[in-house]
């Protein structure tokens, strides 16, 4: 089993139940599913740009993505109706926790210039959403085979409709977030 998920299970279960006067194990947020998404917009020039942050996505994770296609043609971004403009993945169970612990502890701490993860990037239902700017963070992708440095949106879907217990779940598996003082 994991590290972050024997933890969660363990102590902050627990430290959450308490917290927020929960009275059942069932009630307390637990992270459901993780979607990374990359949007390539330079996919309109060349069609190669979807294929390597293909590969790149599928090295970071550990899993196929998908490539997401253009719902409908925009004639001033030169994008046609089911041109491949992007690719995601959606992380569950093992994997999910497996690369919520190579985020935690290795990607985020290589970040240049990081002084800590918004806390105001919940989106009211409890969900999370950050983004990172470069993918040369990850251990996995190697700075001589990355034709292009771009970033990618990290999705944590969480069970609870709450920001607060989100907020308090992931700052207790060790997401490094600000205060909000320091957001301002």
């Amino acid at each position: 089993m994991n590290n972050l998920k024997k933890l969660y299970k363990e102590k902050i279960v627990l430290e959450l139940m308490e917290e927020f006067q929960l009275k059942s194990i069932m009630q307390a947020p637990k992270i459901e599913k993780i979607v990374i998404n990359a949007g390539i917009g330079d996919a309109t020039s060349d069609s190669k740009n979807v294929e390597y942050a293909y590969n790149e996505l599928q090295l970071i994770t550990g899993q196929k993505p998908i490539k997401t296609k253009a719902k409908k043609s925009i004639a001033t971004f030169k994008l046609k109706e089911g041109q491949e403009i992007g690719v995601k993945v959606t992380l569950r169970d093992e994997r999910m926790w497996n690369f919520l612990e190579k985020l935690i502890k290795v990607a985020i701490p290589r970040i240049r210039d990081f002084r800590g993860l918004s806390p105001k990037s919940f989106d009211g239902k409890g969900n999370c959403t950050i983004g990172i700017k470069e993918q040369i963070i990850f251990p996995e992708i190697h700075y001589d085979d990355v034709k292009r440095i771009r970033g990618f949106d990290i999705t944590f879907v969480i069970s609870s409709n709450d920001d607060k217990m989100s907020y308090q779940l992931l700052k207790s598996l060790g997401m490094p977030f600000t205060t909000l003082k320091e957001t301002n």
